[in-house]
């Protein structure tokens, strides 16, 4: 491949990733309406909803790390427009659905099948130079950001039309990236650097396992897991959190996700790049580690609506966390092996994810019985703040492994 198309492969594949996202954000705030149509009070509908996320969840935990490996054996760009015309097929269904049967079946082949993040990452791998990665990791960051931000926001709008207008209107958006993949999108591995697939490799057992072995990566898969729990967690108890803390409604809930958003955003694509040259990778992970621990801890204090926003802004060495984690797994691995270690990232942080629901439905069950304010009703960030600080640790202790043996090694005649 000439060196323009893969210097112009970049923007390329943030407007993949932009618009991937916008197309999934479209869904976040009809899929539980849409699944309360089909069930009879809302203890139905919660139960639903939490096995429509757990299918899901699981099958991406599978299926990750398969196309992981089979966008290492044939190319990014299949890969990525086998994802669209999935992602299209599913949100066209869901449309359509008449049962939650249906519903279940979508989103277990959705599941199975989306793996683009993950594919997008590796592509971003492929055209980049370690010292690089890191900053444009970010920048694939903010678009997710924008994305996120943007896409419930739209789909709340259209759900108001119409509550199965947004599923119609993203499945579109992911034909329009299908074909945007087709007519522009180039290939971003070489055949050279292209590796046989080897199912003993892309399970996802053997996908994790060879995580923790990779050389200068270790430890860092169980931090990573740790993180992702504590995320996922948040996410999962934000809305219900807020609403028996402070009596939360939609509008206020959305303007604190917009707020996140706008945060990832800001952070991931433009700060990355002078946090970068201020701190070294390793340095800025243990920042963002170290901050997002105080600022679960503040955000389940927190005695007044205001300190949540105030608390967002404060997290910004935590929202480069995952971006510096990630590229520095990355840079770990071969350049012939980046689609099945970021389709195994993808599929750690789904196991993450299949977990999280469960935890949080447990921890905010534990407290809903509580009066408005209590600080016990903060529970569930409690918790997440006790992942983020063992997750500190152990990256504390992995870098200082690693610097001890790169010095020895330097000593060594």
């Amino acid at each position: 491949m000439s060196r323009a198309p893969r210097a112009a492969a970049l923007p390329f594949i943030l407007v993949v990733v932009l618009i991937d996202m916008l197309s999934v954000g479209l869904m976040i705030p009809v899929l539980p309406a849409l699944i309360g149509t089909f069930t009879g009070d809302r203890g139905d509908q919660a139960f639903w909803y939490g096995a429509v996320a757990f299918v899901f969840g699981v099958a991406s935990f599978l299926g990750a790390p398969v196309l992981g490996g089979l966008s290492d054996r044939f190319g990014r760009r299949p890969v990525l427009l086998l994802g669209f015309a999935a992602l299209a097929l599913n949100f066209y269904a869901t449309a359509l659905a008449t049962a939650l049967w249906v519903l279940l079946v979508v989103r277990a082949f959705s599941g199975a099948m989306q793996a683009n993040v993950a594919v997008a990452q590796a592509y971003v791998a492929d055209i980049s130079p370690p010292a690089l990665r890191a900053r444009r990791f970010g920048l694939v960051g903010a678009m997710l950001g924008v994305g996120y931000t943007l896409g419930p926001v739209m789909g709340g709008v259209l759900g108001d039309i119409d509550l199965r207008l947004p599923f119609f209107v993203a499945g579109t958006l992911a034909l329009v990236n299908a074909a945007y993949g087709v007519f522009v999108l180039p290939e971003s591995l070489p055949r050279e650097r292209r590796e046989p697939f080897r199912w003993s490799r892309s399970n996802p057992v053997a996908a994790l396992r060879a995580l923790g072995t990779l050389r200068g990566a270790g430890a860092l898969v169980w931090v990573i897991a740790l993180a992702a729990l504590a995320q996922f967690t948040m996410h999962m108890s934000w809305v219900l959190y807020t609403t028996f803390k402070f009596g939360w409604g939609p509008k206020e809930n959305g303007w604190s996700l917009f707020a996140v958003g706008v945060m990832a955003a800001l952070v991931q694509g433009g700060l990355i790049k002078p946090l970068l040259q201020r701190f070294t990778p390793q340095r800025l992970a243990l920042l963002g580690l170290g901050s997002s621990t105080v600022c679960y801890l503040l955000f389940g204090l927190a005695s007044v609506p205001w300190m949540m926003f105030v608390v967002i802004g404060l997290n910004l060495f935590g929202f480069a966390t995952t971006v510096v984690l990630q590229s520095l797994v990355s840079s770990a691995a071969g350049e012939h092996e980046q689609g099945r270690t970021m389709g195994s990232l993808a599929s750690l942080n789904s196991l993450m994810g299949v977990a999280a629901p469960v935890v949080a439905a447990f921890l905010l069950g534990a407290v809903s019985h509580r009066p408005q304010g209590d600080v016990w009703i903060g529970l569930p960030f409690f918790f997440c703040a006790t992942l983020q600080a063992l997750a500190w640790l152990l990256a504390l202790r992995h870098f200082q492994r690693h610097r001890a043996g790169a010095a020895a090694a330097v000593a060594a005649p």
